[in-house]
């Protein structure tokens, strides 16, 4: 059999057949979450001791790579979607945002211009200025402001972490009137310095790796005693490095730290950040998320109209399947110039019209998925209202997870709760606060991640799952205090 002759097997009635075995086996799947292990058991190498040494030569039927989905790579699996995941933050899904995914797929255009695939890209644009609405975001983030053509706009990158990397590139040409390519990202007596907090993400040193700016030249500003940037801290920072010829030009502040979701003081921090022409990136990749519901917005969009880009994550507390990062600026004008490379083979009539988006120039890879289609379906599908209402129900149960805490003698809260997130610990000490942590995770019930705050281990809570009910975040806390 010729490999034509296989692909013609593969028609449109088998396609249908079998497309439809593994939407049940996913629908099965996640039925039988809650009675399954929230961690892998394996022991390393055991996945690929399973697997055959060599890849097949001939076609092998589905219900033989189902066979070994179940009996190698589910036993393998961290589950994200279990109902008592409570470790990091959640990285959510849902059936619409998986049909969409599914359609992304199948239609497979690639999105790098506007001219390869016009619905690509507009449908990006329009979700994403309803998300600064839904959000309350400044309007100064869309990609039309007043109803006219903006200098604005939104983009979807995969992660966070691509967020504030385009952003501190961004930055760096802005600060070296686009010059790097010629004088270098710094000179031996005068370094490019970018800031952020001892609990920003790790994603910001990253960055400045891979934009030749270097670790040593991000600044770690001390927090204060409720882990936010102590922004005073951050003035002195920068004034001493400015005085020292040195060029401050990114500040990344952070709405929703990993450790205990602290929120830093934004509209302060733009104000520092204008003294010395500095980029400021907002993260708000877990928290943003919040802004859905009027009652938790203030602290997280306030001083938003200020900053040169805001960035989170639709697929952490939104419904929406990993990966997807609604990232903004208010001026996409310094991120097009420092990411566009136009070669002669993408010349076309609408790019050169300078009338159309092509988002290859506001990311780091040229090509692009339909990632907007996944975001549209769960906005259409679920409704606002749908999702303020988990989110609604989430930080609740965690204030009544807080309370049952604050109950018991043995426990501590460390600070109050920030949204949906509990870090607690045992009075007894850090010894005593990780090995509970251990024997909790142990029992495969749940599972739960650890974080420093104000100097003390903390076992972090973070509830958030699509399939996470008050009954599951309760059962948490009667294992804590069982085993304690």
């Amino acid at each position: 059999m010729t490999l034509g002759s296989n692909l013609r097997a593969f028609d449109g009635d088998r396609f249908r057949r079998e497309g439809h075995a593994m939407v049940d086996w996913i629908a099965a799947h996640w039925a039988s979450l809650a009675d399954r292990p929230v961690r892998s058991t394996v022991t390393s190498g055991w996945v690929r001791a399973q697997l055959p040494t060599a890849a097949p030569e001939m076609p092998e039927s589905l219900e033989a790579v189902m066979a070994d989905l179940d009996r190698v790579i589910v036993p393998g699996l961290t589950h994200w979607q279990h109902p008592s995941f409570f470790a990091y933050f959640p990285a959510n899904a849902s059936g619409p945002s998986i049909l969409g995914e599914l359609l992304s797929a199948g239609l497979g255009v690639q999105g790098m211009l506007w001219s390869t695939s016009p619905a690509c890209t507009e449908l990006e644009t329009h979700v994403l200025d309803w998300l600064v609405d839904l959000l309350g975001l400044p309007p100064c983030l869309r990609s039309t402001e007043g109803g006219g053509p903006g200098h604005g706009g939104g983009v979807i990158q995969d992660t966070a972490s691509s967020g504030v990397l385009c952003a501190l590139v961004a930055a760096r040409e802005r600060a070296t009137d686009f010059a790097s390519d010629t004088q270098g990202v710094r000179q031996a007596d005068r370094a490019m310095v970018a800031y952020a907090s001892l609990d920003a993400h790790s994603s910001v040193e990253k960055a400045a790796r891979i934009a030749g700016v270097g670790n040593a030249w991000v600044r770690k500003v001390p927090t204060d005693a409720e882990g936010a940037m102590d922004a005073e801290a951050l003035a002195r920072l920068m004034q001493a490095d400015a005085d020292a010829g040195h060029r401050p030009f990114f500040v990344a502040a952070t709405v929703g730290t990993t450790a205990c979701g602290a929120v830093d003081p934004v509209t302060r921090i733009a104000e520092l950040a204008r003294t010395h022409d500095a980029w400021l990136h907002v993260d708000a990749a877990w928290a943003g998320a919040a802004a859905l519901c009027p009652e938790f917005r203030a602290p997280i969009v306030a001083g938003a109209e200020h900053a040169d880009s805001w960035g989170f994550n639709p697929h952490k507390w939104m419904l929406v399947n990993f990966d997807c990062h609604a990232f903004w600026v208010r001026d996409r004008r310094p991120l097009v110039r420092a990411l566009s490379v136009l070669p002669e083979y993408l010349r076309n009539a609408a790019t050169e019209s300078g009338q159309v988006i092509d988002y290859r120039d506001w990311q780091v890879p040229l090509g692009r998925r339909f990632r907007a289609l996944k975001l549209w379906m769960t906005l259409r599908m679920l409704g606002a209202q749908a999702l303020r209402t988990h989110i609604r129900d989430h930080v609740a149960w965690a204030g009544e997870f807080a309370d049952l805490v604050q109950a018991d003698p043995r426990f501590e809260l460390l600070m109050k709760p920030n949204l949906s997130l509990v870090c607690l610990a045992l009075r007894e000490g850090d010894a005593a606060t990780t090995t509970l942590l251990d024997r909790v995770n142990a029992t495969g019930r749940v599972f739960l991640t650890h974080a420093r705050v104000k100097g003390r281990m903390a076992i972090r809570l973070a509830v958030g799952g699509t399939l996470t009910r008050r009954e599951h975040v309760l059962a948490a806390w009667e294992l804590l205090r069982s085993l304690a």
